[in-house]
């Protein structure tokens, strides 16, 4: 570790639905999360107890003390701090937030929160379906108000929300996430694949910049933090050198990367997915186009896998939905891998990571999340985890020195 820079940060992460358990006490209400979850639609995994975070997070903060994290990265479950979305502030919400952050701090360990990680109150999906309505941005931001107010002292890094783009495909257009929308209906109650990713992204770009427009105006001139937003970034290379699968690699760059980094940095989405999305995807303002570029401080990143694309041009012909306008196959290569584990590929996140230094001007980047699944085996052997991180830890390596060094 001691090769990386002096301000370069170590840490670890989770979510809310992943660590706190306690689901339904102390005034907590469902998220949607919550009524996924106990579906049927995640072979019996719920949020119920989970890592019981909630009652056992001073013990969570020793290990962290002792495997020396310099930072940590958790969610706050908007509906165990404002259980219906807006109103009243749940007071054991409040408290337990603030235990922890400041148990983080006492301990030396820098507290980096998202403000929603797929977990949105369920009582707003119920009354307006949550992030497909532009009403979630005036929700969003009085929920994010509350968290600044009354965190902001202690916390300098906000992620707004976690894996935009993804989690508007997961949701939305598959229905393999929450709240498990899509158009088929022989796996989903409800959704339109065709519309619905691209409503979500919009909006919540539109809540994103409204919350980095609050934080600007009312708490960075005093609080002096930062604010981000968080993208799940594929290694993205070619299967083969060819024109069109090497075409077909950077237009899968635009559309799962620069649906969400072009209005970020440019202001608007890529010309191309505009042109095969059509009117399927929403058109922003002047006034909104304004407010959304330039609307971070840093972003937030997490990669685990590497795909090789190919060009398919007969995904057009099929339903328009994002997929089809894309037109690629997506290929893993496991390299000897078995199925339950990621490649070791870490070609790909330093390519990723040099991708947007020179496409998106070299922006502030946290890697917020990076692993690899391990099945329990009943021993404390995990080989290849370490073997995981020992790789990517050094792809970032090579890439911080890389552009320390000057290199394009």
């Amino acid at each position: 570790m001691n090769d990386f820079p002096a301000d370069f940060i170590f840490g670890s992460g989770t979510a809310a639905p992943q660590y706190e358990g306690a689901a339904f006490d102390d005034g907590r209400t469902p998220s949607i999360w919550d009524t996924f979850s106990h579906s049927g639609r995640t072979m019996g995994a719920t949020g119920d107890i989970a890592c019981d975070g909630y009652h056992k997070y001073k013990f969570f903060v020793k290990l962290m003390v002792d495997t020396s994290l310099e930072a940590f990265r958790i969610s706050i479950s908007w509906s165990r701090l404002i259980p219906y979305g807006r109103g009243p502030i749940n007071s054991k919400g409040l408290q337990f937030y603030n235990n922890l952050i400041n148990e983080l701090i006492s301990n030396g360990i820098q507290p980096h929160v998202t403000l929603s990680h797929l977990d949105l109150p369920q009582a707003l999906e119920d009354e307006y379906g949550g992030w497909l309505s532009p009403k979630i941005v005036k929700d969003f931001s009085e929920y994010a108000d509350v968290c600044f107010k009354e965190f902001g002292d202690r916390v300098l890094y906000w992620t707004t929300l976690n894996e935009v783009n993804i989690a508007a495909l997961g949701g939305y257009d598959e229905g393999i996430a929450v709240p498990g929308r899509c158009s088929d209906r022989t796996r989903c109650a409800e959704g339109d694949s065709t519309t619905g990713p691209y409503t979500v992204v919009h909006n919540m770009l539109l809540a994103h910049s409204a919350v980095t427009k609050l934080y600007r105006q009312k708490y960075k001139s005093t609080q002096k933090g930062k604010v981000g937003v968080n993208i799940y970034t594929f290694g993205l290379l070619p299967y083969t050198n060819s024109t069109e699968d090497v075409m077909a690699t950077e237009r899968a760059k635009e559309f799962y990367i620069g649906w969400i980094m072009n209005p970020l940095v440019f202001g608007d989405y890529p010309d191309e997915l505009k042109k095969r999305a059509e009117s399927r995807i929403p058109s922003f303002t002047k006034e909104e186009s304004e407010q959304i570029k330039g609307s971070f401080d840093f972003i937030g990143m997490n990669h685990y896998i590497t795909v090789f694309i190919k060009d398919d041009p007969t995904m057009m012909s099929d339903m328009k939905e994002f997929y089809a306008d894309l037109a690629v196959e997506l290929i893993i290569e496991r390299g000897g891998a078995p199925v339950d584990q990621y490649p070791v590929l870490p070609s790909g996140l330093k390519a990723m990571l040099e991708y947007l230094k020179q496409v998106y001007g070299n922006p502030p980047i946290y890697i917020q999340e990076n692993g690899q699944m391990t099945r329990r085996n009943g021993t404390l052997n995990d080989t290849t985890r370490v073997e995981y991180l020992q790789a990517y830890i050094g792809a970032v390596l090579e890439a911080v020195r890389f552009r320390s060094d000057g290199g394009e």
